[in-house]
Formats: structure tokens, C-alpha cells, sequence
């Protein structure tokens, strides 16, 4: 394990006498490309944008590449040498993209080989609070990269619902919780991913009026969010002058759009304090992501709650069907949480797979292949991340 922080990587391996650390600056050619010269297989779990930089030692060296990340263009640039270089590289193959692909083209696949006719497909995933640990208004706490929490939907979102292809503004993603229900949990919101329409062609389903790929959140954030989104405080653009400025000054935009509603959720976020904002801060994302990290902090003994959720609508044999399959997870406590299960055992049994020479593919990959899904998903479930579905 290569990482910036020597006895933080020592403090995730436990010291164990199976593993290695060694301290890396990723930018550093000569210290990433020693390391990488050691590998079979590398498993990157740097921000997309450093990916590239492991990905050419990869190329360049003859290593099988994992990445949980979304397989973006620099990725694909790559895509001749990797095949002409018998490597296998895996993209996408963590939680949420990962599971989410491979569990829904199981069943896209086992629904077609039925002779069945997937009218609409609906995909959510969201990394929650667990509801013994969930105390605050929010109904959230950080359990991955906060700063992605700042910027999620930053974008807008695309998608098709009723045969008809649809595009929100950012301004618009949280104007309206609607809800999806999960056996056990309380009514859970969602909002469109940034992108699904480019995932038909993906999992082979032109003939689908519905597709959309979500996010999940407890309805209240939808309150919350809303507001901080319109008052333009998850810019990440414009570059501020900190100097002898409060949370309470700061957040001054956000006064249009305050409510009975929301007024308490962005009080208990400090967002009205009078306090002088980090001076490290250089944007508005900047200081948000500091109330986000100091207010909705996940405590020690905190549990993290993976849920995801597919729904299917399909007709087989002049019947309509109904299917909803259904994962939940829940984590241990702040550091083993149910988030770095997810994303972590799909890319370790990947891994483990090449290594035994039980998956012999090469090229650039994304896991909605039988010959990915399969063994993995069926690992997935001894490790206990097993689906539940119900057809009506």
C-alpha cells in the first residue's frame, strides 16, 4: 500500500506482516514508477484525476490496472495499447459504479434470456447514516470524499422518463424529493445522477421508455440542499476574500430562501454563525465542505448504511412484472464503514481473481460482462453484500 501518509496506510493494514506501506508523492515519475515495476496487478484509489498518471506507468510496464472510478476519456486514450499489450484494465469497479452494473445486468440479462421486455429501469445507490446513529436534521453524516458531497449535481442531470429524454439544471435537482420505499428503512428521496443516458447503450436497453440513475438521501436534505444550491453556495469557481469574513456574511444569499422548513437545517450547519470563516478557505465549496466536515461528522461509534435499489418493469409472456432487488449494508463504526466495504471488495476480489488466472480477459473494461459479474458477484455474497428481490 503506497499512500501520502505513512502510519495513516499502517493504521488501515493494522501493521499486518501480509502487507506493505511505503510513503509516495503520486506526482513523483521516478517514486510511482519503482513501486508500480513491483506489481501483477495495481489497484488505484487516487482522485480520477491522478488516475491517468498510474494508468500510463501501468501501460508503459505491463501491470493489470482496477480503478473504482468512472472510465473517463484519458482512460479510453489508452484503450489500443492496453489491448495490444494482453493487460486487463478494469474500470468502474467499485460501489456505486460497480455493484450497481454488475448486480442490474445480471438481472437485464436473465430477464432477456426469458424472452422478457424491460419497459423502464430505474437505478439508486446512497451512501446514508445508519438510523441508530442517525441524530442530527440532516439525517446524513460524511462517509466518503466530502468534497464530492459539495459538488454532487453540480453538472445537472440527463436521463429519460416516458420515452422522452429529459435535462435538469442544477438549480433544479432538489426541487422535489420523491421517494422510493426499502423494507426496514424509513421513505428514501433521490436525485438523477448526472448522466444516464449514456449507459443505454451500456447496458443494451435502447428499448427501455425509462431509464434514470440516482442518488439517495433521507427526504430532509432535499429541504437543506435545496436552499444552499440557489444561493450559489457550493461554487467552487469564484475565488474569495476571506479576509475578516463569517459563516454569518458568507451565507448572506441564502437569506432569500430560507423557510420554516429549512431554516433549522442550515442553522445547525453554522451557516448563520458569527464566527470568522477557515482562513485556508479560497472558495464558497471551500467553506462549506468545512461546515459539512465539522457538523455532520460520522463519531467512532458511528455506522454508515449502504443502500441501493433497482427497479424493473418489464413484460414477460404478455404479463407486466414488477421487480425491486434491494442491497443493504451496514457499517461497524466510523473507520470500518459500510462504504469502504463496497467499494473496496469489488476491486480486492477482481484482483484476486486475475491473480489466480480465474479471469483471463484483456482490454478496457467496465464490470457488464458475465465474465466479470459472475465470480464477483457470487464472492460478494459470502463477504454478505447479497441482494434481495421481490417480483410483483
Amino acid at each position: 500500500m503506497a499512500d501520502a501518509d505513512k502510519e495513516q496506510a499502517l493504521a488501515k493494514t493494522n501493521n499486518s506482516r501480509f502487507a506493505e506501506v511505503l510513503q509516495l508523492d503520486i506526482t513523483n515519475d521516478k517514486q510511482r514508477e519503482k513501486i508500480i515495476q513491483r506489481a501483477h496487478v495495481v489497484i488505484s484509489m487516487m482522485p480520477p484525476a491522478l488516475h491517468f498518471l498510474v494508468a500510463k506507468d501501468c501501460v508503459e510496464f505491463r501491470k493489470h490496472l482496477l480503478t473504482a472510478s468512472y472510465l473517463d476519456d484519458n482512460m479510453k486514450s489508452l484503450k489500443d495499447e492496453i489491448h495490444q499489450r494482453k493487460l486487463l484494465f478494469l474500470c468502474e469497479m467499485g460501489l456505486d459504479p460497480g455493484i450497481d452494473h454488475m448486480s442490474a445486468m445480471k438481472i437485464i440479462n436473465t430477464i432477456k434470456e426469458q424472452g422478457g421486455k424491460i419497459q423502464s429501469f430505474k437505478s439508486h445507490c446512497g451512501g446514508l447514516i445508519a438510523p441508530e446513529s442517525d441524530n442530527n436534521p440532516w439525517h446524513y453524516k460524511i462517509s466518503w470524499n466530502p468534497r464530492n458531497v459539495v459538488l454532487a449535481g453540480s453538472a445537472g442531470a440527463e436521463f429519460k422518463l416516458n420515452a422522452e429524454k429529459h435535462h435538469l439544471d442544477y438549480e433544479r435537482l432538489f426541487d422535489n424529493a420523491e421517494t422510493v420505499e426499502v423494507d426496514g428503512l424509513d421513505p428514501l428521496a433521490f436525485y438523477p445522477n448526472r448522466d444516464s443516458l449514456s449507459y443505454i447503450p451500456v447496458y443494451k436497453l435502447p428499448e427501455a421508455s425509462t431509464f434514470i440513475r440516482t442518488t439517495l438521501r433521507y427526504p430532509a436534505f432535499f429541504i437543506g440542499w435545496n436552499a444552499i444550491v440557489n444561493a450559489g453556495l457550493t461554487d467552487d469557481s469564484q475565488e474569495l476574500n476571506v479576509a475578516g469574513l463569517s459563516f454569518a456574511k458568507w451565507s448572506a444569499p441564502v437569506l432569500a430562501f430560507i423557510n420554516e422548513n429549512n431554516q433549522p437545517l442550515l442553522s445547525y450547519l453554522g451557516l448563520f454563525d458569527e464566527l470568522p470563516v477557515p482562513s485556508t478557505a479560497k472558495t464558497s465549496a471551500d467553506i462549506l465542505q468545512y461546515l459539512l466536515e465539522t457538523k455532520l461528522a460520522m463519531l467512532p461509534t458511528d455506522k454508515d448504511l449502504i443502500v441501493m435499489l433497482h427497479e424493473f418493469e418489464y413484460e414477460l409472456n404478455g404479463q407486466h412484472k414488477y421487480l425491486q432487488s434491494s442491497l443493504v449494508v451496514k457499517g461497524e463504526d466510523s473507520l470500518q464503514t459500510a462504504m469502504a466495504k463496497t467499494v473496496g471488495l469489488p476491486l480486492g476480489i477482481a484482483a484476486k481473481l486475475i491473480l489466480n488466472g480465474d479471469l483471463k480477459l484483456t482490454g478496457l473494461f467496465i464490470p457488464t460482462i458475465k465474465q466479470i459479474y459472475e465470480p464477483v458477484l457470487k464472492e460478494l455474497e459470502v463477504q454478505g453484500v447479497q441482494f434481495v428481490e421481490k417480483l410483483s
